[in-house]
């Protein structure tokens, strides 16, 4: 199946969220769409209800323009035009904390959302994390993962998953530091869901520990270190596909929750040969029909499309699907997704 007319839509709206100079962009272009519809501010943590969008210049828009062109193929070249899009992301940074910052995410997502975009232009942050200093002590970073709410583990996978690619984003995270990461995750496993943390299972939807789960798997990727329990990480997934508590939503959203479920079955296959065939044949049920859903949208006019930020989440399903499917999904530039060159989406 061509998607390339898919690839185009998804080229234009990010092409209709720039604004002055290249590497700027906003996250929405709107507060209600064309059409009438709306939707609640995606990816967002502790915002209120009814909150309005920020149209102007925002740290997701700009990252995840960068992270979006570059997934499909147009990814800046041109030298002058590349030094523009550092000094824009360079220029979201705190210079006081370290940090970069935006209201629907905590601030660990964002910085290590933004260094991870610079890192698709070999460049790091300008100034040192001065704020998370205190988490390369090994009783500091065990503090902050033993202390998360393991209750609520998909919004709060972005610190525990952050504190990694913040610092692998930056080259921060050396050896020694990262042994320590990975030996906590190893001890803490399940080997119920095959996610984190082990004696939590009963404490929240499968699809939040599967959301949550898959962000400490792609730090385990990026650094070549094995999860646990990959055959249980399968049975969860292919368990949360049959049995959704998303209400016949999965599958029919612009977002993230799709890419994580993609990943977390096509790399646990990679490693165990467990219930091999089903996963294909799943993957390839799914991935017909989410892509009837994308063809369906009117990217000009729905607010589906509107927030880059879960776009790009849209993105890398479609990325990853293309590698587990050959030939299904079928483009003129092959999708190239950004979490096999660096961690973070």
């Amino acid at each position: 199946m061509y998607i390339d007319d898919l690839i185009l839509k998804i080229k234009e709206t990010v092409d209709s969220h720039r604004l002055d100079k290249p590497g700027a962009y906003a996250r929405w272009i709107w507060q209600t769409a064309p059409d009438g519809s709306t939707a609640d501010i995606s990816g967002s943590n502790n915002i209120e209800e009814g909150a309005a969008r920020d149209l102007g210049i925002n740290e997701y828009g700009c990252a995840d323009a960068a992270n979006i062109l570059y997934t499909i193929g147009y990814f800046p070249t041109d030298p002058d035009e590349r030094k523009s899009w550092v000094e824009v992301l360079q220029g979201l940074q705190d210079p006081k904390t370290g940090l970069f910052t935006e209201f629907t995410h905590h601030p660990i997502h964002t910085t290590a959302h933004c260094a991870g975009a610079l890192e698709l232009f070999d460049a790091k942050p300008k100034y040192p994390y001065y704020d998370l200093e205190k988490y390369k002590e090994k009783e500091n970073l065990y503090a902050l993962l033993d202390g998360l709410d393991w209750t609520n583990p998909w919004p709060q996978s972005h610190q525990g998953a952050g504190i990694y690619a913040a610092f692998a984003n930056a080259g921060q995270a050396n050896r020694e530091w990262a042994e320590w990461y990975f030996d906590w995750f190893w001890e803490n496993a399940s080997p119920i869901t095959g996610f984190w943390k082990k004696g939590y299972e009963d404490k929240s939807a499968p699809h939040a520990q599967m959301g949550g789960g898959f962000h400490y798997y792609f730090n385990h990727e990026h650094a070549h270190m094995p999860v646990r329990y990959p055959e249980k990480i399968i049975d969860s997934c292919l368990d949360m596909y049959r049995n959704t508590e998303m209400n016949g939503r999965f599958g029919r959203m612009i977002g993230f929750l799709e890419a994580d479920w993609i990943y977390s079955i096509t790399r646990s296959m990679r490693k165990t040969p467990h219930r091999f065939e089903e996963c294909k044949k799943t993957l390839i049920e799914f991935a017909e029909s989410f892509l009837d859903f994308l063809n369906s949208i009117n990217h000009k006019t729905s607010d589906e499309f509107n927030d880059l930020h879960m776009l790009f989440g849209t993105v890398c399903a479609l990325a990853e699907l293309q590698q587990a499917l050959p030939g299904m999904l079928r483009t003129e530039k092959p999708l190239k997704l950004v979490l096999d060159r660096r961690p973070f989406i």
